[in-house]
């Protein structure tokens, strides 16, 4: 049996020939604003309808505005970037705009391949959220005239827009939950990503227990995932004086740590061991964790980047800092008083 041939697209100058207009009548007739009379409108849309035509806004992109707005992804299957990711491209979509997801591994030479591909396609803007592209491409973006909209990271570069979560707020809240709760020998438990989000939570919190003469036990055992929490709970469990109170600078982090903690080691949390992470992922509320967390305003953000995104003549570099909100649950105790 002969394969099936595959079908042709349809050209605008077939529309034309059908529809008995000129190739710059199909044009105007699909362009918002054009000047176009009536009765050629309708010549155009019955010809297009017929033969199954559609614009090709690719195509349309090489001469204007693409409407393509890039998200470029690192970590991808983490939870919280799972989300971010949901809730940008749908409120995107929303505004009539096209997505491009590029998702990276978090080397900095994967990201700087996948930034270079959106100049390839023209995109309007591309939205970051991952913390490795250096500067220096980014600077290229923009020199290209692309909108870069930049998540979570601390550069201040002309021309861009950054957004970020109130990490130190979140680090001093943090201490301050288990210091009320009475936990007096405490744990920090990081990863080995070493972004600025994460690093900053970190240092407010090592700050803000010094000043309290607390000190703190810190564990980085890998990346930032449910495995390394877990490591990070058989090594830090080993030691003379393990904590009875831990921050964990993410919740997947916090979870592994939490079941090492009960099935391998006995604990009982909060009663022996109190765990404040950081994300309120959807896991977070699940009844086995019911961990205290702290949540990133993920809907009000997103909004912000859709509204950058409408209106490119924004102010240039901006930072907008967002407050995470704490969400109490029931790995850790209530006030000692």
């Amino acid at each position: 049996m002969d394969a099936a041939k595959p079908k042709s697209f349809v050209s605008a100058q077939m529309v034309a020939e059908r529809a008995g207009v000129s190739r710059s009548a199909v044009s105007r007739t699909f362009t918002d604003g054009a000047s176009v009379s009536e009765p050629t409108r309708r010549k155009v849309l019955e010809a297009a309808t017929a033969l199954g035509y559609h614009v090709n806004h690719l195509a349309r992109g090489l001469r204007e505005r693409s409407n393509i707005v890039c998200l470029v992804v690192a970590d991808m299957t983490t939870p919280i970037r799972a989300r971010m990711v949901d809730i940008l491209s749908r409120k995107l979509q929303a505004a009539d705009k096209i997505i491009m997801v590029i998702n990276t591994e978090s080397q900095t030479e994967s990201v700087a391949a996948a930034l270079r591909q959106t100049l390839n396609y023209r995109a309007d803007a591309t939205v970051v959220l991952s913390g490795t592209p250096p500067a220096s491409l980014i600077e290229t973006c923009l020199a290209n005239g692309q909108q870069v909209v930049l998540i979570n990271r601390d550069d201040r570069l002309s021309g861009s827009h950054n957004l970020g979560v109130d990490n130190a707020m979140a680090g001093r809240e943090a201490f301050f939950l288990l210091h009320r709760a009475g936990c007096k020998r405490l744990g920090l438990v990081t990863s080995t990503a070493g972004t600025a989000s994460l690093l900053e939570r970190e240092r407010v919190f090592l700050e803000v227990a010094a000043k309290a003469g607390v000190e703190v036990s810190v564990i980085a055992a890998g990346p930032t995932s449910y495995a390394s929490g877990s490591e990070a709970a058989r090594r830090i469990f080993g030691r003379s004086r393990a904590p009875d109170g831990v921050f964990c600078v993410t919740d997947l982090l916090a979870m592994g740590f939490m079941d090492t903690a009960r099935f391998e080691f006995d604990l009982h949390v909060p009663e022996d061991l109190c765990i404040v992470g950081f994300d309120d992922i959807e896991e977070a509320a699940w009844q086995s964790y019911r961990l205290t967390t702290f949540s990133q305003p993920l809907d009000e953000m997103a909004d912000h980047v859709v509204a950058l995104v409408l209106d490119p003549g924004m102010a240039g570099a901006e930072r907008r800092i967002f407050e995470p909100v704490p969400v109490w649950r029931k790995s850790v105790r209530p006030s000692a008083g």
